[in-house]
Parts: C-alpha cells; sequence; structure tokens
C-alpha cells in the first residue's frame, strides 16, 4: 500500500533535483507537478483564477478541458490534479492508489482523475471528438 502524498503549501520548493530523483522517487513526480503548479500560479493569473474558481483549464498533463465533448466524462492524470492543486495554492494531498472525481465548472465535464494510465493514454482527443 503506498501511502498518501502530502505537502504543505508553506514548504519551500526543493532545490533542483536529478530526473531520477523527481520522476522515479515514490511519488512518481507528483511534488514535482504540484511544486511546477505553485510556480507557476505566479506567473498565470488567468489560469490561477480558472482553477481557484473549480475550473480545469488545459495544463502540461492530461486532464485539463477547454470546452465541453459529446460525452461529458474523461480520464485524467494525477500528475495534472498534483499541478492544478498547486495552481490553487492548495496542499498536496494525493492517494495515488486511488481515482479523485472533479467536475468543470465552466464545462460540466466531469474528470476521473486515475493512477491508471491506460484510461487516459487512449482516450479519445478533443480533436477527435
Amino acid at each position: 500500500m503506498t501511502p498518501r502524498i502530502r505537502r504543505d503549501a508553506g514548504t519551500s520548493l526543493r532545490p533542483t533535483l536529478s530526473w531520477s530523483e523527481m520522476w522515479e522517487s515514490d511519488d512518481k513526480g507528483l511534488i514535482k507537478c504540484w511544486e511546477t503548479g505553485r510556480e507557476l500560479a505566479t506567473k498565470r493569473s488567468d489560469l490561477t483564477q480558472a482553477a481557484l474558481n473549480n475550473e480545469l483549464p488545459p495544463l502540461g498533463w492530461k486532464g485539463g478541458v477547454s470546452r465541453s465533448l459529446k460525452k461529458l466524462e474523461k480520464f485524467g492524470s494525477l500528475n495534472y490534479l498534483a499541478q492544478w492543486q498547486g495552481l490553487r495554492g492548495e496542499n498536496l494531498d494525493i492517494d495515488p492508489e486511488h481515482e479523485v472525481l472533479k467536475t468543470c465548472s465552466r464545462t460540466n465535464m466531469t474528470v476521473t482523475f486515475t493512477p491508471d494510465k491506460t484510461k487516459y493514454i487512449n482516450q479519445t482527443t478533443e480533436a477527435e471528438e
């Protein structure tokens, strides 16, 4: 059983880490994604405001939605969820073994953030809908 990945929003960003330290450690890059969201919040107030409004704006990982699709449900990565929490200035708090459902307040699309990459890797992209 993998423990929850948690970091307090007041925690300083980590110093430069190697690729292996960032992506192959126990958190599988979730802390780095969260830190990237925190950094993005200082540069993109539009994204920050959208996230604070419970929107799921497109970011660097699968999970964001720019418009409603025919099917109002899709899958996203836990990396997106971590970056979104950082963007919102929240503590990082993700259980890497469980799915989390979020509904975008702007598009009403429901996204299931999942640790199962097969659920979102091969799903139809917005351009194909």
